[in-house]
């Protein structure tokens, strides 16, 4: 058995996540989808966005395409039904809604090339998947649109794939650093706090609001109307009895660099996820180093890495030297695959 039969006993839902634009994982897609048909699985794809049209809408730059085998089930907007090229057959028109129309369940009648989209929502995507899967398919697998974070949410899918690639950059070092930055942010440590916890879960999604939490556990929300001017009032914020500084939103660099570096060691600051993070690899460790410390509410499973050795500006790396490079920096906890050559390691 391959790696996407051992994938399927553990999850239901995997979100394919990329790193950044063209690091292949539509090209990933399609390694799976066709590992799933040999392995006689019967699998759902939708998407967060569009995927599968031959021209990137954003940059203009080729893609590939998305293969779809017999009797896979896959959302498909209205004004994408016709545009397909192979047969597909309508199983339920759905009142989930996209900029091409109402999102129709379909089975694929032959195996072909089909253009994918479906909801922006989480929400919505959410309930489509449970609608897919009410089809009897063994797992979904939900591509990624342009805003290729997102996607990765713990409440979209139950484990994510992350692409990564040259794209990144021209080093290979950098490529391997950034990769594990975000496997290791992914992974990040879940709030262990039942009474903080607690408190947190009461916090609507919806608003924006920054908070402290003391060492009685009460709360006292910061006057913050954007994550732009949270850093200063949360370093004001931040006294002797302060535990945990919750930010709903983004933690950025700017918000960071407004704290006392002293203060990081007396407070755990919380996030919802670790989708929440923007600040790169070198100044994540740094600001490590000076004792901060972060946990979220959810953490995210990276259930494998795919690795793409082309980058679209024409340079590339040998690709056994990218697989292993990235193989050791996770240590062999994860299985890794070049989604060029197939080549896996474990």
């Amino acid at each position: 058995m391959g790696l996407v039969y051992d994938l399927s006993q553990k999850y239901k839902t995997l979100s394919i996540v990329g790193m950044a634009k063209n690091a292949g994982k539509t090209t990933a897609l399609n390694y799976l989808l066709e590992e799933a048909y040999d392995e006689g699985l019967v699998v759902g794809v939708t998407s967060t966005g569009r995927d599968g049209e031959t021209t990137d809408v954003v940059t203009g730059t080729d893609k590939p395409k998305v293969y779809l085998f017999e009797d896979t089930i896959v959302s498909v907007p209205e004004m994408l039904y016709e545009l397909s090229e192979t047969g597909l057959e309508i199983l339920k028109r759905t009142n989930y809604r996209t900029a091409m129309g109402s999102v129709l369940i379909c089975r694929v009648a032959e195996a072909g090339y089909v253009q994918i989209a479906g909801p922006g929502s989480i929400t919505d995507h959410k309930k489509l998947c449970e609608d897919m899967a009410s089809y009897g398919v063994d797992m979904i697998f939900i591509d990624g649109a342009i805003d290729r974070k997102s996607i990765a949410a713990p409440e979209t899918s139950d484990a994510i794939i992350l692409a990564t690639g040259a794209v990144i950059s021209r080093s290979l070092k950098v490529v391997v650093e950034d990769t594990l930055h975000i496997v290791s942010l992914y992974g990040s440590p879940v709030l262990d706090d039942p009474k903080a916890a607690a408190i947190l879960k009461n916090e609507k999604k919806e608003v924006y609001r920054v908070l402290t939490i003391d060492d009685e556990y009460r709360v006292h929300p910061l006057a913050a109307k954007t994550a732009l001017s949270a850093g200063p009032l949360m370093d004001s914020a931040i006294d002797e009895h302060t535990k945990y500084v919750y930010i709903p939103g983004a933690l950025t660099e700017s918000i960071l660099n407004a704290i006392n570096p002293k203060k990081f060691k007396n407070v755990t600051i919380v996030l919802p996820d670790p989708t929440r993070v923007f600040v790169g690899a070198v100044k994540w460790q740094q600001l490590k180093k000076k004792g901060m410390k972060v946990v979220v509410m959810e953490d995210i499973k990276v259930a494998a890495v795919t690795v793409n050795p082309y980058a679209p500006l024409g340079y590339s790396f040998d690709h056994e030297e990218l697989l292993s490079g990235v193989r050791d920096a996770l240590g062999g906890s994860i299985p890794v695959f070049d989604v060029r050559t197939g080549g896996l390691e474990e």
